[in-house]
Formats: C-alpha cells, sequence, structure tokens
C-alpha cells in the first residue's frame, strides 16, 4: 500500500462516473488513475478533490503493469483558502497546471521538485498582492529540478543567451535560438529572485508576456513533446 501526498494536474471525464487523473506525487513521481465518483453526495471521494493542482493524500496500491492505478483512500491534504475565490490566482493555477503536466510526464520519484511546487502553491495561496511575476520566477526555478537551469557562473554582462544548448556565449549563435543581452539581462535578474523579492522587478504587461513565451519556448526546444499551452492565451490577459 502506497501513501503519499499528490498534486492533481489533469481530470478528464471518462463515462458516466468517472475520472482520468493525472498526479504528480511524492513517493513515485507522475502516475494516473481511473476514479469513480460516487452519484451521491455521502461517496467518500468528491469530484472536487480533483480540481487542477489541488493538494492531496492518496493511499493506493501500487500495481507496476496497470497504466490507471485506482485509490483506496484520498482527502485533501492543503485546502487552499483564498485560490478558488480569486480569479487571477485561478487562471495562475491553470496555467502551472497544464505547464506541469507535459514538463513532468516522465518524472519518476523526485522529492526536491514536489516540495518545490507544493511550497510554491502555498506561497501563492497565503500572498494578498504583489505576485504579479510569480508564474515566471516558478518556471525559471523549476528548471534546476529538471535538468538545464542556466549556468550563471558563465555569465558576463553583454553575453547572449544560447536557448538550445543552455549556455552563455559572448557571440551570436549560428542559429536563431538565442536571447539578447538586454532579454539576457532582465531573465536574470528574475533568475536571481525569490517569491518575496520578486515584487521589487518591475516588468511591464509587454515585457512579461514575452518573457512567459521565452521560457516556454526554451522548455519546448528541450522538452520536445511539450506543445504549446493554451492557457497561455488567457493568462497573457492578466496583469495588464
Amino acid at each position: 500500500m502506497v501513501k503519499t501526498r499528490a498534486i492533481v494536474l489533469r481530470s478528464i471525464k471518462f463515462g458516466d462516473s468517472s475520472l482520468i487523473v493525472d498526479m504528480f506525487t511524492e513517493e513515485i513521481g507522475r502516475i494516473s488513475f481511473i476514479v469513480r465518483i460516487p452519484r451521491t453526495s455521502r461517496g467518500k471521494i468528491k469530484k472536487q478533490f480533483f480540481q487542477p493542482m489541488n493538494i492531496l493524500y492518496l493511499e493506493f496500491d501500487h500495481r507496476t503493469r496497470v497504466e490507471l492505478q485506482r485509490l483506496k483512500d484520498v482527502s485533501i491534504a492543503y485546502p487552499f483558502f483564498s485560490i478558488p475565490f480569486e480569479p487571477t490566482k485561478t487562471s495562475i493555477l491553470l496555467f502551472l497546471a497544464e505547464f506541469l503536466f507535459y514538463t513532468t510526464r516522465n518524472e519518476l520519484q523526485n522529492v526536491n521538485l514536489f516540495k518545490y511546487i507544493v511550497s510554491s502553491l502555498e506561497w501563492l495561496d497565503n500572498v494578498r498582492d504583489s505576485f504579479a511575476n510569480f508564474h515566471l520566477v516558478f518556471m525559471l526555478r523549476l528548471s534546476k529540478f529538471i535538468g538545464f537551469f542556466p549556468n550563471f557562473e558563465d555569465y558576463s554582462p553583454g553575453c547572449f543567451f544560447d536557448l538550445r544548448n543552455g549556455c552563455f556565449c559572448l557571440k551570436i549563435p549560428f542559429h536563431s535560438d538565442f536571447l539578447s543581452p538586454q532579454e539576457v539581462g532582465v531573465v536574470g535578474d528574475l533568475m536571481r529572485m525569490n517569491y518575496e523579492t520578486m515584487r521589487l522587478f518591475r516588468l511591464s504587461h509587454s515585457d512579461r508576456n514575452r518573457i512567459t513565451e521565452l521560457t516556454l519556448y526554451y522548455y519546448r526546444l528541450h522538452i520536445t513533446s511539450m506543445p504549446e499551452l493554451q492557457s497561455f492565451h488567457v493568462l497573457r490577459t492578466l496583469f495588464a
């Protein structure tokens, strides 16, 4: 019997009374479940448990040869108190759920990554304002945990950043996938910040969207199965 915390990434209706739910768990990594939702309100398993980015406690028998696992028990591990009632935060979470669905697709157990995601969600739930750059810092720092965080020891003012090879260079690369020195400076500042200090860094609406586009493109270069995210169309309208 596996007992673990899990983060809901996606749930899709299956038949009349079931969901297929993709989660990232603390003990195993990525795993998918088929979950039967009782037709009456008396059932212990509730459909609302499986909203994107909910943090759950799970119990299940892990069968390695089975594609869709079945839950024995589930409960809310961390009840959000502000996110469900703030449309801006909800939109950010839907974007990050889609982002994590693709970036963690092949992840096995990665406790540090799991704890990073959970602590980030708890921070967003508790903060009252000044979180416009949250998704940028989240995405940039996540690259530390999955293997292609830029090495800033090689950085010097005026450098270009080669997106394909994940390195800094003094000359323009022989391809179009690079950041200009000005863009490198902005991204570098963000990568050195954390959630508490990012409020000191002012970005215009267009600059924020541009950096989001560049960050997503960087991920798509390194995760070839990652498509363009549909939820970005909603995110780009925020904080105008």
